[in-house]
């Protein structure tokens, strides 16, 4: 038999979530390795995001099995009011299972999805927004200029060139461009080459004076939960690789695809060597650069890949 009655019976008044939930998927399975920075990496992106948003939200973290040091920290910040909601998950699920509870359960109107490896600058979330109320049936807006796909965002430019201003150039600086792309470890040569052949296209709404690139990415959005809710669950066999399927999607059910016109976001990658403003600096003439010049080259560099692939999948598959 029921012994008194539940407080919570009492209880007059709820919490009610912010209208916009930043959600960020993290995955450190150790601190070694490509991993030896990923912790400093995930505080850097945090601290940012919390300070340069524009906008308030709630936070929400899926942590994909990391590592104890990883759900230590991410336990602390919950307890200390800093995360709002934390899951921790005990397998690496992928990145479309953290999906498919993440962009279903966060509790806002609004979602900002990003990955755990993001440096926010001011306004990232503001702008992002702006742009998600300003234009109609928008899909996911990155906070970020660069150069995706042109068959992901055929149905953007199909629906400016007939609503709006829509130009193609080379509006987006090379500097910007090699910017992000220099994160992804790829090669200056080849992104010479890429950035002369290749275009952007801008939008532009006069009676708003708004400006907006063609093109998102998976890797941070803003989008309204509504319109993610349309394109889950996802059913993704791999962990990573298939996450395009988001970016194919939304466009061939005709959403538009957009990124701000400055570089609000930068992919950090597994280093805070960029906050360290070690990118601006000459690489000096010394056998540790030419040993990094040996083993970047192709062969060398997909053997070496080739072993580290194999023992990821031996330790954590």
């Amino acid at each position: 038999m029921r012994k008194g009655q539940n407080p919570a019976k009492f209880v007059k008044e709820v919490a009610r979530p912010q209208r916009i939930t930043v959600a960020v998927l993290n995955y450190i399975p150790f601190l070694s390795g490509f991993y030896a920075e990923a912790l400093d990496v995930l505080k850097v992106s945090l601290e940012s995001l919390r300070v340069e948003a524009g906008l308030p939200f709630d936070l929400l973290i899926f942590d994909n099995g990391s590592c104890p040091e990883a759900r230590d920290y991410l336990i602390a910040e919950k307890e200390s009011g800093r995360i709002q909601t934390l899951i921790l998950s005990e397998k690496n699920m992928g990145k479309g299972g953290a999906w498919n509870i993440m962009l279903a359960g966060a509790p806002g109107e609004i979602i900002a999805y990003a990955d755990s490896d993001i440096l926010y600058s001011s306004g990232w979330l503001a702008r992002s927004v702006e742009l998600l109320e300003t234009f109609p049936r928008v899909g996911m807006v990155t906070a970020r200029p660069f150069r995706t796909n042109p068959e992901f965002h055929s149905a953007t430019r199909e629906w400016a060139a007939q609503n709006a201003t829509l130009e193609a150039g080379q509006f987006v600086s090379w500097e910007t461009f090699w910017e992000f792309n220099r994160s992804l470890g790829q090669d200056e040569a080849e992104n010479r080459k890429v950035y002369s052949e290749t275009r952007d296209w801008k939008i532009s709404l006069s009676l708003n004076d708004v400006v907006a690139y063609a093109g998102a990415s998976h890797w941070q959005f803003v989008a309204y939960k509504a319109t993610l809710a349309q394109f889950l669950p996802f059913e993704m066999d791999k962990p990573m690789g298939q996450v395009k399927q988001l970016d194919q999607r939304m466009n061939a059910a005709g959403y538009l695809r957009l990124m701000v016109s400055d570089p609000l976001v930068m992919n950090l990658s597994n280093t805070i060597d960029y906050v360290r403003g070690s990118p601006q600096k000459p690489l000096k003439t010394s056998r540790k650069s030419i040993f990094q010049r040996v083993i970047n080259l192709l062969p060398v560099r997909k053997a070496l890949l080739a072993i580290y692939d194999q023992i990821f999948k031996w330790y954590y598959s």
